[in-house]
Order: C-alpha cells, then sequence, then structure tokens
C-alpha cells in the first residue's frame, strides 16, 4: 500500500521572502534557493524524527507569535546555538529540558515562533 514517509517541506507567506531568507541564513546558517534544505541522511544520533503535530486553538504555544503555526527546527548543540544566537542579540524566549530533548524558542524576523530542538534519545513508540 502507498503511504505518507514523512514531512516534505513547510511553505507559508511572508511579506519579503528574500528578506526572510536572508534572516535564515545569517541568524541560523540555513538557506538555499528554495530555502533550507535538510537531508536526512546528514543526520546523526539516535533514530532521528519529526512529528506533524496539530494542537487546540485556544493554545498559546506558539506566542507571542499571531502566527497559527510554529516552526520546529532540529540542532545539534542547542546550547552552542543560544550562545550563537545571544550574540547575535537574538532574544531567547525560554528554555527546557525534556527526557526527549533540550528545546529553546526565538521569533524570526516576520514574527514566526521558532521552536529549537535538540533530540534525546530514540523516537517514541
Amino acid at each position: 500500500m502507498a503511504g505518507v514517509t514523512g514531512l516534505g517541506g513547510i511553505f507559508y507567506k511572508v511579506p519579503d521572502p528574500a528578506r526572510t531568507q536572508a534572516w535564515y541564513q545569517e541568524t541560523l546558517g540555513i538557506g538555499g534557493d528554495w530555502g533550507a534544505n535538510f537531508r536526512w541522511a546528514d543526520e546523526t544520533g539516535e533514530d532521528p524524527y519529526s512529528l506533524l503535530s496539530p494542537f487546540k486553538e485556544s493554545t498559546d504555544y506558539m506566542a507571542p507569535s499571531e502566527a497559527p503555526f510554529m516552526i520546529n527546527l532540529r540542532v545539534d548543540d542547542l546550547d552552542g546555538l543560544i550562545a550563537e544566537l545571544e550574540a547575535k542579540g537574538i532574544e531567547i524566549l525560554g528554555r527546557q529540558d525534556e527526557d526527549y530533548g533540550k528545546f529553546a524558542w526565538i521569533l524570526d524576523c516576520d514574527g514566526i515562533k521558532l521552536e529549537l530542538w535538540q533530540q534525546k534519545g530514540p523516537a517514541p513508540a
């Protein structure tokens, strides 16, 4: 039977795509002709995975962003990235450690909330 194999991308509207792509390149070091391209073959670690996770409309998890979505980006060294972001003047909205990963949150240049996630351990069953 044919089926879905994973997340293929996130596509969204912004006022100035070139500005947004430049912000991601300069701030997070990710980019390309069509935006950031993440190759699963380049992932290291134990059982990497992605989620597609709906939330109730009443959630404040995406706050302070006004957008109805948030982008979760996998990182390999959250503490190191946070230090680099703070040196660039990027505000860290919060941090949290869970048994399945370490998290931090920032806003991009368009006010979209980004969740930075360093995975710990294998994918949940």
